[in-house]
């Protein structure tokens, strides 16, 4: 009875605590409300609407790199709650997620217009065009995100919260809005305002070049800034690819949706909030399985994955709250809110949320027990991988569910 007491404790306060974090992902409405009124944009060049989820996902790498290694490290006191006068660990953190931001962009877009050459003919200046939107989008978005990063995490952790639980959550939701806002900012500028746009994208890039070198130069003899630097490199090359993919899935749907008639605004309004509570759902199961593993209280084999189930489920169960909580804003933002609309659309989200949390738990809890049997941090592979396939598994599961379901239900 005891131990029944404490394990359905343990699944009350991860629940809580993982709705309150999810809560934030409301923001993410916001964004999606403001790619259902940019659409337009998607035509002013190929690679535009692919592009757009591959951001999302790369700045979720990073911020998720950043999340899961400042919330173990403080657990563990490599990492104190504080801006100033904090760890040498600490800055050197910091100084890595600037080069890794360089790294995924150069990577991404690299990757992106080998895509394009075999999708929609993509030529070299596409690849310039695409280097420039990215490397703009990024730097703007690493100036501003990841001091709000370190702010929550000082924050959550003052206040007896678990970071492990709070922080990517709020840090995803928060990156996802500010990606979409600079992205088409950024594409609006380059578009509409040349060539002073194209100047100032450029300009940006260079700054991020030009502070990534002078970090490696000073910090190459650093045993834990290389080691973030070579095992977060693998997993962008890999991450590099995966988000791309998910940006040919999201033109699909688009697509499916054109196909079967009309705008279907209210998909695309709840997709950022979408692809970023599966993300979280993984975030979590992994971060607080990390924590464990470098604690000592969870064996690291997969047949220890029963003595988690309360972290799992009670993230899980906390996701599905939010999908209803979707539903319902989607549908009265974009005025078609009806009884018969809701329980569709709800059967739509419900379904992509099954398909998807199932497979982002699974890679999430695997990649940290098999990352810490090899000797890794597994800090630095956890959230960067099941963030980037949870995009992926989220929009396919999307459009799984839209074919099984049909978009006329909805």
């Amino acid at each position: 009875m005891v131990s029944l007491s404490v394990s359905f404790g343990k699944f009350t306060r991860t629940y809580r605590e993982a709705l309150l974090a999810y809560t934030f992902n409301i923001v993410g409405i916001l964004a999606g409300t403001v790619v259902a009124l940019q659409l337009k944009l998607f035509a002013l060049a190929p690679w535009a609407i692919a592009v757009y989820p591959a951001m999302i996902s790369a700045r979720g790498v990073i911020g998720g790199l950043l999340s899961g290694r400042l919330s173990t490290g403080l657990h563990v006191g490599t990492v104190l709650p504080r801006f100033i006068g904090n760890t040498k660990s600490f800055y050197l953190l910091i100084q890595a997620m600037a080069v890794l931001t360089l790294e995924t962009s150069v990577l991404m877009s690299v990757v992106a217009t080998l895509f394009g050459v075999f999708l929609w003919g993509a030529t070299i200046t596409d690849f310039f065009n695409i280097l420039a939107v990215v490397l703009g989008t990024m730097t703007l978005a690493l100036v501003v995100i990841t001091p709000l990063t370190v702010t929550v995490s000082c924050l959550s952790f003052r206040h007896g919260l678990d970071p492990d639980i709070i922080l990517y959550p709020v840090e995803s939701t928060v990156s996802d809005l500010m990606i979409t806002l600079t992205y088409f900012l950024v594409l609006n500028l380059f578009f509409l305002l040349e060539p002073v746009g194209r100047y100032l994208m450029n300009l940006m890039g260079l700054g991020l070049i030009l502070a990534s070198a002078y970090f490696l130069l000073r910090d190459i003899r650093e045993v834990e800034f290389v080691k973030t630097i070579r095992e977060s490199f693998l997993t962008m090359i890999l991450v590099a690819f995966i988000v791309n993919v998910t940006g040919s899935f999201l033109d699909k749907i688009r697509e499916h949706i054109e196909v079967a008639g009309g705008g279907r605004r209210e998909i695309f309004t709840a997709y950022p909030a979408l692809i970023d509570t599966v993300g979280d759902v993984g975030a979590v199961v992994g971060s607080t399985a990390t924590t464990k593993l470098a604690l000592g209280t969870l064996g690291s084999s997969f047949s220890a994955m029963r003595h988690h189930a309360e972290e799992i489920f009670g993230a899980w169960a906390a996701s599905l709250t939010m999908f209803l909580g979707y539903s319902i804003l989607s549908l009265f933002i974009q005025g078609v809110f009806s009884l018969t609309a809701f329980l569709g659309f709800t059967a739509l989200l419900f379904a992509t949320n099954l398909i998807a949390a199932s497979v982002v738990i699974v890679i999430s809890y695997m990649t940290a027990i098999i990352t810490f049997k090899r000797g890794l941090d597994p800090d630095n592979f956890v959230i960067p991988i099941e963030s980037s396939l949870a995009d992926s598994a989220t929009t396919l599961s999307l459009l799984i569910s839209l074919s099984l379901l049909g978009v006329s239900l909805i």
